[in-house]
């Protein structure tokens, strides 16, 4: 399987590497060659250009993995007992982080178990290079979104928001509506990010079938006390239905590993680190964020992304809009303070506290470039 990003070319197998040399290959320049079997190709190493190669997780015959690196190649080391590809080249998938009908058994779970356990500085260096992957892979995702002239609006929500609610729905519903023309983005995680993902997944579908959709999922309210049975109503939802899956993207962490991802992501990249997850997160929403109502997630969210607007060029700030005009002024009154924040600054008009979808797709319509 190849996978082109800006002139690199991955190698997946032996039998690949096999055949471009045989067609004439020379040099090895900008390849990464990930999980090979290469004890048995010293004379390929040898009669081939490594400098600007990059094996991964490569096996090597006594002394070629030394040559490969005198050569100019940068060679990575097996990283033992870790339950992540390290170094892949892609998002993840639902089905690969549920990839066990019993939950505790499944992808998902045992990298956050593996989290929680004391670590050593393999430890720590998987953590970094996996992180990194998921960073390339993301970006390389996001950069396809643009290409195709689609812009990225997240939708950001307490976790703790249970589904059969009216606010559950209400976000799907929202989802639904924005994701005719825009990819919508989430931290990944249940509550207001699996309702904002729900309504994507269905951007082609009709009310009727979302309606349905909320009506299953309310079955199983919340992933406590059972992420099995709440993570397996939903991919039943999910396969039932017949439509094309709307783009979205979920952005989740193992830090929080307690707070299971949602299955309606199409694109899932989950972090081990959560300063770099949030970060990320936020840059990637080009059209605006919609924050729902949350707890101290949300209002770290909303507080962070007014920073980078606080000190953006005109040019580069997005909308954000609150939604909820009772619990972002009583309940929990970020707007005083973000109003305060933004008076005098370029953001002062990019900032919006509504209560009704029709105005929330007015300011994200606003929004978009003429």
């Amino acid at each position: 399987m190849k996978h082109h990003r800006g002139g690199q070319v991955d190698i997946e197998s032996v039998e690949e590497l096999d055949g471009r040399v045989a067609a004439g290959a020379e040099s090895l320049r900008g390849w990464r060659l990930r999980a090979l079997d290469l004890t048995s190709r010293s004379e390929t190493l040898r009669d081939t250009d490594l400098a600007g190669a990059t094996f991964l997780d490569c096996a090597f015959a006594p002394g070629d993995g030394s040559y490969a690196e005198d050569e100019g190649a940068l060679v990575m080391p097996v990283i033992a007992e870790v339950p992540v590809d390290v170094h892949r080249s892609h998002l993840y998938t639902a089905e690969e982080l549920y990839d066990d009908p019993v939950y505790a058994q499944s992808l998902d779970a045992r990298a956050y178990a593996w989290l929680q356990q004391p670590r050593d500085a393999d430890d720590e260096l998987a953590i970094t290079l996996h992180d990194h992957a998921i960073d390339t892979a993301l970006e390389a995702w996001v950069r396809a979104r643009r290409e195709e002239g689609t812009r990225l609006v997240g939708m950001m929500g307490g976790h703790a928001l249970k589904r059969g609610g009216e606010d559950y729905a209400s976000a799907a519903r929202l989802a639904q509506h924005l994701a005719s023309n825009h990819v919508i983005a989430t931290g990944g995680g249940p509550g207001a990010m699996e309702a904002a993902n729900l309504g994507a997944f269905l951007a082609g579908a009709s009310k009727k079938v979302l309606e349905d959709a909320l009506e299953s999922l309310a079955s199983v309210p919340s992933f406590r006390p059972s992420v099995q049975a709440w993570a397996q109503v939903a991919l039943d939802v999910r396969d039932r239905v017949e439509v094309t899956p709307g783009k979205s993207l979920g952005i989740p962490t193992w830090h929080y590993g307690h707070e299971p991802p949602n299955v309606f992501a199409g694109a899932i990249a989950k972090y081990f680190r959560n300063a770099t997850r949030e970060a990320v997160l936020l840059e990637v929403c080009d059209g605006g964020i919609v924050f729902l109502p949350g707890a101290g997630g949300t209002v770290q969210e909303i507080f962070q992304d007014a920073c980078e607007n606080y000190y953006a060029d005109a040019s580069a700030v997005a909308p954000m809009v609150l939604v909820g005009r009772s619990y972002w002024t009583k309940d929990l009154p970020v707007w005083p303070l973000l109003q305060a924040l933004a008076r005098g600054r370029a953001m002062e008009g990019h900032i919006h506290l509504v209560d009704t979808t029709e105005e929330v797709l007015d300011v994200i319509a606003a929004g978009a470039p003429g």
